[in-house]
């Protein structure tokens, strides 16, 4: 017999007798339909084989623990749904996964590893997983999943214990997919299809394909989405598919689906995005561009639809938890919620926000990017003077964010809020290596592009800042209020103070700091009435306002930078204090 390492999964169906009890012939066509449609295709997208098909289970080989894990999880929280299109209870199934030793005699696997996966889908729960100690140890760092550690377990006919771990989390103990999706850190799903080659030509496949697969990296760089895997996603190329089928069939809420049409020396790409629950369209745009660098083109089409998906789908997922959402969405339901109010910026949705956020962790404390976002909604109380006592707002921002890079030491988002906390202690190298590595982890998101561009103004670079900030603008069309903001106060400090008027006009809510800001390009640009008017605003919303209190919380590394601000604001008629 040949021997191999491989990982097995076992999996047995719930209450199999009892219905097959109730009706045989009925029960026996369900569950075929239900692996060849639904089961079948997770498991090739995954390289795995069905290696033994028994009455009321499946035995399957997979080349690694990674692969085994993540079709387990897509199957339970597909099968939850995939057949109830007749009214009929869905089938649940117990799942064990096991990585040892086998010997393989023809289509067949026998030996210990493939025992222990058996004993291991018979401790699961109905709709759950359970793997083994070795299983955990080669997925732990490899998949955002969360594991629950059981103990030693005695199995039957295995001479040792066995150490199990099972998943947390997911819908598929529940069998609902009606509110945002718990996998893994409380992410929402997304599949997004092979973009269709309309080129007529089957040699333009490598540009279609290359733009799907693009999509699909950028995309997972977003911790706060779970993005089903290109193998997966690609069973589906060449095929006329029903998008609410999809959804189920990989457990996603949203699909992305595009063509590309290539013609002489231009290209059209076209996306979309789709409830896939509802069918509903949520967002879709054209791009039309000449193909005088064919790769050059497709960067920057994969970075605008990667930067503006995730704003798109928390956006939808809002507006899904505010229909009213379960108790197990509670911690995403006020994450979501206390990350909205954070872009609103007021006092009053910053002390709301506060208080969801806060919600959101007490949830679910384990929820790594919820302690990020309460991070950074206190350091938004902190610079604006919201909150009282700021060393101690400080010690909380600190305190939270140490919490979230425990929980996920490659969330781009507290790598990006230390960056905020080592500018606020003007710590400028340290900061810097914060930016970067918030960058290496996630380059598609503008919020660290915008910070990149903010922090080389407080370097006393800032033509190159107007630059990054200029990025995020146009990658980001819902982007939040505050960039405008930044973009601003890169125009004062590179001395285009009439553009800087004109971008600050654009803020929606201008705040104290805003109005500053006007009142010092006013006055270097000698109108003096309106400098004086922007002064008198910024003495209405704090009437403490002094420009030594100010000086004492700015940023710029360089005196200059600050000095040149600050004697704008002594011209506009500001307190000295």
């Amino acid at each position: 017999m040949e021997r191999r390492l491989a990982a097995i999964l076992a999996a047995d169906v719930v209450g199999y007798s009892r219905m097959m009890g109730e009706d045989e012939e009925g029960t026996l066509k369900r569950l075929k339909s239900l692996i060849g449609e639904t089961i079948e295709p997770l498991i090739a997208g995954r390289r795995g084989r069905i290696f033994k098909l028994m009455g009321d289970g499946l035995l399957v080989e997979f080349p690694s623990a990674v692969d085994a894990v993540e079709c387990a999880v897509a199957w339970q929280d597909s099968t939850s749904l995939a057949d109830g299109k007749s009214g009929d209870k869905p089938f649940q199934f117990r799942i064990g996964i096991n990585l040892g030793d086998v010997m393989v005699e023809g289509d067949d696997i026998y030996g210990d590893g493939v025992n222990v996966a058996s004993r291991l889908e018979s401790i699961a729960d109905p709709g759950g997983i359970c793997v083994s100690d070795d299983v955990y140890r080669q997925v732990n760092r490899k998949l955002d999943i969360d594991f629950e550690d059981l103990g030693e377990k005695r199995v039957k006919n295995i001479a040792k214990p066995v150490r199990v771990y099972r998943t947390k989390g997911s819908d598929a103990q529940t069998g609902a997919l009606d509110g945002p999706r718990l996998e893994g850190s409380n992410r929402t799903s997304i599949a997004v299809l092979p973009f269709t080659n309309m080129s007529g030509d089957s040699e333009q496949d490598y540009f279609s394909d290359g733009l799907t697969e693009d999509i699909i990296t950028g995309l997972s760089r977003f911790r706060s989405l779970f993005v089903i895997a290109r193998n997966s996603s690609f069973t589906y190329k060449g095929k006329a598919v029903n998008v609410q089928q999809v959804g189920r069939e990989l457990g996603a809420h949203y699909v992305l689906e595009g063509s590309v049409r290539r013609a002489g020396n231009r290209v059209r790409v076209t996306a979309q995005l789709i409830d896939a629950q509802s069918g509903s369209h949520l967002w879709a745009k054209k791009f039309d561009r000449e193909l005088d660098d064919i790769f050059a083109v497709q960067d920057e089409i994969t970075r605008s639809i990667v930067a503006t998906l995730p704003e798109r789908v928390g956006a939808a997922d809002l507006k899904r938890v505010k229909r009213g959402s379960t108790d197990q969405t509670v911690a995403y339901d006020c994450f979501l919620r206390g990350r909205e109010l954070h872009h609103t910026s007021t006092r009053e949705a910053n002390a709301e926000g506060i208080q969801m956020l806060e919600k959101a962790v007490e949830s679910d404390p384990s929820f790594a990017q919820a302690w990020s976002w309460l991070a950074c909604i206190l350091g938004q109380a902190f610079l604006r003077d919201y909150l009282p006592d700021k060393p101690k707002v400080l010690k909380k921002i600190m305190e939270a964010l140490d919490r979230a890079h425990r929980l996920d030491e490659e969330d781009s988002e507290c790598h990006r809020m230390w960056c905020e906390v080592y500018l606020i202690q003007r710590q400028f190298d340290e900061a810097q290596y914060q930016n970067d590595r918030a960058l290496e982890l996630n380059q598609n998101d503008p919020m660290i592009m915008v910070q990149r561009g903010y922090l080389l103004v407080y370097l006393g670079r800032p033509l190159e800042g107007i630059k990054w900030i200029d990025r995020a603008l146009e990658l980001d069309p819902l982007h939040p209020e505050n960039y405008y903001a930044h973009l601003g106060v890169a125009l004062h400090c590179a001395r285009q103070y009439r553009d800087a008027i004109k971008v600050f006009k654009r803020v929606p809510h201008l705040q104290e700091a805003h109005h500053a800001y006007l009142a010092a390009c006013h006055a270097q640009l000698s109108e003096t009435s309106q400098a004086e008017k922007h002064a008198a605003k910024v003495l209405a919303l704090n009437p403490d306002f002094t420009i030594k209190r100010l000086g004492r919380a700015l940023r710029y590394k360089h005196e200059s930078d600050a000095k040149r601000f600050l004697d704008d604001l002594r011209e506009a008629g500001l307190p000295e204090g």
